[in-house]
């Protein structure tokens, strides 16, 4: 089965949506008080959302098709210096999800490396993501294409719940 890597369009952002409300979805899982919940509409916000990307110059959002069905996305951009993080001029991958019925059929590592060419070809001089802790096949994706460990966020509650 072919994998076909292309520019993400707005008649993809119906699936986009599902896709980034999915992603919310398993981050809420591997910790409910960090991780927004779901909500009703969240698919239409989150493809409302990657619409207003689309035209960013700076902004790049994939899709994986396979067999003529969007299995995936990436959506990534070129950041400048960022003093509060401490993190100079970058690409930054903030999505990358594959349709689980899809999976381990390498569309997440096409993907990604396709957000990285864009990303080089436009200029970063590295590439910065973050992955949740407890969502380990992910962090050895971003391994195998050499990606390495930077920082470790630390969340705590301020509230007595």
């Amino acid at each position: 089965m072919d994998i076909l890597i292309r520019a993400a369009t707005r008649h993809d952002l119906e699936t986009i949506g599902r896709l980034g409300t999915l992603l919310v979805r398993t981050h809420n899982e591997f910790d409910a008080k960090r991780f927004m919940p779901t909500q009703p509409g969240m698919e239409q916000g989150y493809a409302s959302f990657i619409g207003t990307q689309l035209d960013d110059h700076d902004v790049v959002v994939l899709v994986a098709e396979r067999d003529g069905v969007v299995a995936g996305y990436l959506y990534g951009s070129l950041e400048q210096r960022d003093w509060m993080a401490l993190r100079d001029a970058a690409g930054v991958i903030h999505d990358v999800i594959v349709d689980p019925a899809q999976r381990r059929a390498g569309i997440g590592r096409a993907l990604l490396l396709a957000g990285l060419e864009w990303l080089r070809e436009h200029g970063a001089p590295r590439a910065v993501l973050s992955t949740a802790q407890r969502n380990e096949a992910a962090q050895r994706l971003f391994a195998s294409v050499g990606f390495r460990p930077t920082m470790i966020e630390m969340t705590r509650e301020l509230s007595d719940d």
